[in-house]
């Protein structure tokens, strides 16, 4: 008589959007293959998770060892061990067939102690450098699956390493394959400037100079759709207005697929999600690297993009408003280099990254061999 198949996967990610969108990504394509999904993370992550039906959360105590100098390293320690302590408990009461760490400290008890209880573990690195959670515990692992052909920092390790992409979320995966409609000569040129939570004040300050040194009738062809932190939209609107341009300001977009599927062109951060997303839509970028990320994750995830062809990486300190001018200037004379950034963008996006990633788990929590 077979033993019955274990149907439980258990999914641990930080609470961020650059760990917990694949991750609901993968659940949810685990729950329709009749998978038991269970996700540990932190607050934010599980009420995140909780608009998914069908995956169960649970908070797990987490924190970061970079903040609060060495009175925060010690509460750091404490924390992480009453989460050590609380995820061991959730496994013996789960017992999952496998693990699934996407990385961000909530994520390190669970792949640590699923590790220690010698439960298969599968790793998810959204970026193009090894994030410092999953470095931890990549020797335990029975598999890394990574977004890009190449990830630095992956140690000597007998997992094998597959690459899956980075699961996006499904209004996004919607937009593959649309063709991309290069803006007509004296058309509009739609641009689109997505900086997120973090560092988008240096697109309030670049990107308003940069426009401004346009020629008048370059300025009037623009159509700029951009985030912008509160205390930036007033200023930035008045430039904007003073060079006649027509613009869309506001803190926050909810309309995402709609915005990337109108832009001729995007500028933007690196995160892993930003990449993944604009690859997928097949949206031209201009990157620009947060340069206070860790490990510099996001300059790497930018260097494969134009390695590719299907970006361009601009780093911080070059990112001036004379050279984003020139650039500007230079795609409204001649968009044929963004026709072709496109083409490259829809070649190397992994629109199925929740089903390989999914296939992988399966074949982990089943014990079926490599393929």
């Amino acid at each position: 008589m077979s033993r019955p198949v274990n149907r439980t996967i258990v999914l641990t990610a930080g609470g961020t959007g650059g760990h917990l969108f694949p991750a609901v990504a993968l659940g949810a394509a685990l729950l329709q293959r009749g998978y038991a999904v269970r996700l540990y993370t932190d607050r934010r992550g599980a009420d995140y998770a909780r608009r998914t039906p069908g995956i169960e959360a649970h908070v797990v105590p987490a924190a970061s060892p970079f903040r609060g100098g060495a009175v925060g390293k010690i509460a750091f320690l404490f924390v992480m061990a009453r989460g050590a302590l609380a995820v061991s408990r959730l496994l013996r009461r789960h017992n999952p067939a496998a693990v699934v760490g996407f990385g961000g400290y909530a994520a390190f008890p669970a792949t640590f102690m699923a590790a220690r209880q010698r439960r298969p573990v599968v790793l998810h690195e959204q970026n193009g450098y090894l994030g410092l959670a999953n470095r931890k515990v990549a020797k335990a692992a029975s598999a890394i699956a990574v977004s890009f052909p190449a990830v630095e920092a992956i140690p000597q390790t007998r997992a094998r390493t597959v690459e899956t992409g980075n699961p996006v979320r499904p209004e996004i995966n919607a937009l593959y394959g649309r063709p991309y409609a290069a803006p007509a000569p004296d058309g509009p040129f739609r641009l689109f400037v997505m900086g997120g939570s973090q560092g988008a004040t240096v697109f309030s300050e670049v990107l308003p100079g940069a426009i401004a040194a346009l020629e008048p009738a370059e300025r009037a062809r623009l159509r700029v759709t951009q985030q912008c932190r509160p205390e930036d939209i007033e200023p930035v609107r008045v430039v904007y207005r003073d060079a006649g341009v027509a613009a869309d300001l506001a803190s926050f977009f909810e309309n995402i697929p709609e915005h990337l599927s109108a832009a001729h062109l995007m500028i933007c951060r690196a995160g892993a999600s930003t990449c993944a997303e604009a690859l997928v839509a097949g949206v031209p970028a201009i990157y620009v690297p947060y340069p206070a990320a860790a490990d510099d994750h996001q300059t790497h995830n930018a260097r494969h993009i134009d390695r590719a062809g299907a970006g361009w990486l601009m780093p911080q300190t070059a990112f001036t408003p004379a050279a984003l001018a020139e650039r500007i200037s230079r795609f409204l004379k001649d968009p044929e280099p963004l026709a072709a950034a496109a083409r490259a963008a829809t070649a190397i996006a992994r629109p199925d990254a929740a089903e390989r990633l999914a296939d992988l788990v399966a074949g982990v929590a089943e014990g079926r061999p490599a393929a």
